[in-house]
């Protein structure tokens, strides 16, 4: 039940980063976005199906490689992160401040969101399960990773469709990957300080 009640505080957190202060200004909450982006504009593909399609797919290589327990509590996290963003879009409908500092509230909220979840063993969907895989491959933080990601694929959406909107995204994600990784090991810090 306690795993249950964070994980619903860390994808509702993330709902709201995105629905009040990342989307009304248009900016990708990462790297699944922008890659629907790049489709929509060369190939014409709509943006929802190739969001279906990516998170689908890692779906499927979440299971394979972090199991099945993960995979569960991703499409938990996905759901509650979905109905977050339904719910607060319908009645954000413009932006709360200027994009700068909506960028950084958003990036600060967004980035205590899915430190949460990566903390219990869950991810927000997207890239997210691959910043897992290689982590748990290499041993390397999963917000660096993340941060490399989608910074890559930002960087490509940027030389397609404009840099402005791009540079506030990369901003969010270096801001949000360092408070994941320190609310991700915050809880193992304070264990280890015990002990010592």
């Amino acid at each position: 039940m306690h795993k249950v009640i964070w994980l619903t505080i860390g994808a509702f957190l993330q709902g709201l980063a995105m629905a009040v202060f990342l989307f009304p200004h248009a900016v990708p909450s990462g790297g699944v976005a922008g890659i629907a982006i790049l489709n929509d504009f060369f190939f014409q593909i709509p943006l929802v199906m190739t969001l279906w399609i990516i998170n689908f797919g890692l779906l499927l290589l979440a299971v394979k490689k972090l199991g099945k327990q993960t995979a569960l509590w991703t499409i938990y996290c996905v759901a509650i992160t979905s109905i977050t963003v339904d719910w607060l879009a319908s009645l954000i409908q413009n932006p709360v401040n200027n994009i700068l500092f909506d960028v950084i509230y958003g990036a600060l909220i967004f980035g205590i969101g899915v430190g949460i979840l990566f903390r219990y063993g869950a991810s927000s969907g997207g890239m997210d399960i691959l910043a897992l895989i290689f982590a748990k491959w290499t041993g390397k933080k999963p917000g660096i990773i993340l941060f490399w990601i989608n910074s890559i694929v930002l960087l490509f959406t940027a030389l397609t469709v404009g840099a402005s909107i791009i540079l506030f995204a990369v901003i969010c994600q270096w801001i949000s990957t360092k408070i994941i990784d320190y609310v991700r090991t915050a809880q193992f810090q304070k264990k280890a300080k015990q002990y010592m």
